[in-house]
């Protein structure tokens, strides 16, 4: 089983819980935005030193906030990929529709290239407004009132989207020609003639994976139709285990050929390890309600299961216990992490874990800290 990590990137808060401040009413500066990124860059050297597989960063963008502060996971990857020699980096997730597609491109075969073939392309739709709408795009977020249209736009310039991006890592010579994308741009001179195709410069050298995040039924529908892999996060494990199993389904169906048990399927799992099953709890708690506080609205709770089985109402902010029972989060000490852990692996036949250890509030010192005990403690339990 391979095993990365994924940070927020986040300012260390002191402030963190259930209660005020409002989200958005915090505002950190320059300086403490900038710090933060440099510690994501050492837990990235920390996460090799403890034996993690992949480090993985985020998109976001003008989040004054201080929760997610990297815009670009590509740039910093490529600052990462320097300091390190095995470790792959990846971005969950790199937002379509707000790139111009051959920016991304480019921008990720420059990664993959310098860092040996150590890029992973992770690929999603978004889910904040504000990023998405002064971006160039729209997104279905429950903060936006037209989520249906939004959405459906939104999934067209993702599609789009992709489409260049593949066409450019995979053809020496492309055009492309949709509705939001026309290139190369009929009609621009050059040298005595007109442009009719483009390259892209520079191509990737190495084979490379795509990963997207899945949790919608669409996304569900179309993400084993392309072949790539599929990223689960923040569902109750018996919706985890419907959607990776009609994943396989669509994948077979779709390409004529059975996946592997766990091949192509991601889990996330938010993981706080403690000396003691109580001061595991304890620590968890604050970061836990601020981490809901932050991103409930935007939707981000409804893979949660609700009291009659099924998902759980848009907005809802879980609480600690809730999140524990839908094992979205696995909170104890080393045997009780295994255990959680060891479930998944036996339900879902894991071949790719991510775990998330950065929650609002902890230090990277601390979160640096879970990653050697997860290492350390926890790993060396699971058969």
């Amino acid at each position: 089983m391979r095993t990365g990590t994924f940070f927020f990137g986040q300012v260390e808060m002191t402030d963190v819980g259930p209660g005020p401040p409002v989200p958005t009413d915090r505002r950190y500066d320059a300086k403490a935005c900038w710090a933060a990124t440099l510690r994501m860059i050492d837990a990235g050297v920390a996460a090799e030193r403890a034996g993690f597989d992949s480090f993985w960063l985020t998109e976001h963008h003008f989040q004054h906030e201080g929760y997610e502060v990297i815009p670009n996971g590509l740039m910093i990857g490529a600052v990462l990929a320097e300091r390190t020699t095995s470790l792959r980096i990846g971005t969950m997730f790199n937002i379509v529709p707000q790139w111009h597609p051959l920016r991304l491109a480019e921008d990720f075969a420059t990664l993959h290239n310098l860092s040996g073939g150590r890029a992973i392309l992770g690929v999603g739709r978004g889910t904040v407004p504000r990023e998405a709408e002064t971006l160039g795009t729209v997104i279905g977020s429950f903060d936006n009132p037209d989520q249906a249209e939004a959405d459906r736009r939104n999934r067209e310039m993702f599609q789009e989207g992709m489409e260049v991006v593949l066409a450019a890592l995979e053809h020496e010579r492309f055009s492309y020609h949709g509705r939001h994308y026309d290139l190369p741009p009929p009609g621009i001179p050059d040298r005595g003639g007109f442009v009719e195709s483009l390259t892209l410069v520079p191509r990737p050298l190495y084979p490379y994976e795509i990963w997207q995040a899945v949790t919608s039924p669409p996304t569900l529908e179309f993400v084993p139709a392309q072949g790539w892999g599929g990223v689960f996060w923040l569902k109750h494990h018996e919706f985890t285990r419907r959607f990776w199993e009609r994943f396989a389904e669509i994948y077979a169906t779709t390409h004529g050929s059975e996946l592997a048990p766990g091949e192509k399927r991601m889990l996330v799992v938010n993981v706080v390890i403690g000396d003691s099953h109580e001061e595991a709890w304890e620590r968890a708690r604050p970061g836990h309600d601020e981490f809901w506080k932050f991103l409930g609205p935007y939707g981000w709770s409804r893979g949660y299961m609700g009291g009659d089985g099924r998902p759980a109402p848009p907005g809802l902010i879980p609480t600690l216990e809730e999140s524990v029972d839908n094992r979205t989060w696995i909170v104890g000490d080393a045997a009780d992490v295994a255990e959680g852990i060891q479930g998944y692996k036996d339900l879902l036949h894991l071949e790719d874990l991510v775990v998330f250890p950065n929650l609002p509030g902890d230090s990277y010192d601390s979160s640096v800290e879970q990653l050697q005990r997860y290492m350390d403690e926890v790993d060396p339990l699971l058969t």
